[in-house]
């Protein structure tokens, strides 16, 4: 099969790309996912929309008291929306409960699917209860820190997500699927030769993609292009730019999922490196 590849700046068996050149490759193709930089959430509502897979799932919360060495763990156990508070469960080890009440401030760190969350949180917690427990009442932290640090899953699709990519400013819109998608981006498949409507580099207005967890709307970025004579397709590798958090944890939710069913059934990761 014959590939041919128009790649921005980048390398290829050891030999550096230029913009627009054309490249036969025997090889498959692939988008580079790393970890990713941290990314600090200011909108409440995508700091909540971290937070509550965190209490959905029971994961345990790191708790560090200022200039103390001692770790303690806590519980998210309810997120409350209308009045930006959150409710933690009692601190363990026990003396931790007096240390919360003396109105000490503390930082809180977790691990969920690969990322670490962690804020700080300055004003003195409130004691009460949630479903008739005990917890402690704190306030929703205006800033979040979210660091995706292992590297990104690339899920194949093996049913059918239609897709959208265009872009007013090039009368651009452009129909096709998706084949597989991670949590930095994606790779979409278009019928027919493309490479003349689309420049590798540039960054497009929106891509549309109709996953079975819902809509998704982004800005891409066309890291790749390539051109399948035999198949008579092109098939773009696009990385998600300036992507919002609530639509960011969508696709990881809808990655994560398709992770745990590969590990299910094939016993195996498939990670690009």
């Amino acid at each position: 099969m014959t590939l041919h590849v128009l790649a921005i700046s980048h390398y290829n068996a050891g030999k550096s790309c230029i913009a627009g050149e054309t490249w036969t490759v025997s090889n498959a193709f692939m988008i580079e996912d790393g970890p990713q930089p941290p990314k600090t959430l200011t909108a409440p509502l995508e700091i909540l929309a971290n937070l509550r897979p965190v209490q959905a799932q029971r994961i345990p919360l790191v708790i560090r008291f200022a200039e103390r060495g001692t770790r303690y763990q806590t519980f998210l156990v309810h997120c409350d929306r209308d009045k930006s508070l959150l409710a933690i469960d009692e601190i363990i080890p026990n003396d931790g409960e007096r240390l919360i009440r003396a109105g000490e401030p503390f930082q809180i760190e977790c691990f969920y699917e690969g990322a670490r969350l962690a804020w700080e949180n300055i004003q003195p917690a409130q004691q009460g209860d949630w479903d008739a427990m005990p917890c402690h009442w704190i306030s929703l932290p205006r800033e979040l820190t979210y660091h995706q640090r292992r590297n990104a899953y690339r899920a194949v699709l093996s049913q059918k997500v239609p897709a959208r990519l265009d872009d007013t400013r090039y009368k651009l819109d452009l129909e096709g699927e998706l084949t597989d998608i991670s949590a930095t981006g994606c790779r979409l498949r278009l019928n027919g030769d493309r490479r003349e409507r689309l420049q590798p580099g540039a960054v497009y207005q929106k891509l549309v993609a109709r996953l079975p967890i819902g809509s998704v709307e982004t800005s891409v970025e066309l890291r790749h292009l390539q051109f399948d004579e035999q198949k008579g397709q092109t098939f773009c590798g696009l990385r998600f730019y300036k992507i919002s958090g609530i639509q960011q944890r969508q696709i990881e939710r809808f990655v994560n999922q398709l992770q745990r069913e590969s590990r299910r059934n094939v016993g195996e990761d498939r990670f690009l490196g």
